[in-house]
């Protein structure tokens, strides 16, 4: 075994050529404004290992899901705290998530929907340039994952040209 860490926090799809996934990702990478599919696989992995875990603690529980939840309390909260889940969802939820939901977390999909950007692509361009911040910290990484509670606190940072609401790359929206 190869020592060292493991820098790859992806899997591959198994088959290289297959149409009709191919065109899923595409989608995907354009709904998203995702720079290329390994942000997509990784996310999908994120996914992969959500739904493990809940498998896992379920069959520890013996299919029992009160005794999955409780053994589970602390993946159910980091869960419910990043907005995956909301508060009244159960261990259940989690193993019918969808790839969309993991992609929904992130800043550069929250600041595309609170209306910084006219496009995912754009949202991401802002961001990559420091004119966004999550409460007062500016943030570079169009990937990051957004908590429920920081998701009011996205807004373009006061010393940013683009906090100006009659910027030309923000006016293009309002005519």
């Amino acid at each position: 075994m190869a020592t060292g860490n493991n820098t790859k926090f992806y899997e591959t799809p198994n088959h290289p050529w297959q149409g009709e996934r191919i065109a899923q990702e595409s989608d995907l990478l354009g709904r998203y404004g995702l720079k290329n599919k390994e942000e997509l696989w990784r996310a999908q992995s994120e996914l992969r290992d959500y739904r493990r875990e809940a498998r896992r603690l379920i069959g520890d529980a013996q299919g029992d899901l009160d005794v999955a939840e409780e053994e589970g309390e602390d993946f159910l909260d980091r869960l419910r705290r990043l907005g995956i889940l909301s508060e009244d969802d159960n261990i259940n939820r989690v193993l019918r998530l969808d790839v969309t939901d993991i992609l929904e977390r992130r800043l550069q999909t929250v600041a595309y929907r609170k209306g910084l950007a006219q496009t995912p692509q754009q949202a991401r361009q802002f961001i990559t340039h420091g004119h966004v911040v999550v409460g007062d910290a500016r943030v570079t990484a169009p990937s990051k994952k957004v908590e429920a509670v920081e998701e009011d606190r996205v807004a373009f940072d006061e010393t940013s040209p683009l906090s100006d609401d009659l910027h030309p790359a923000r006016a293009e929206g309002q005519e």
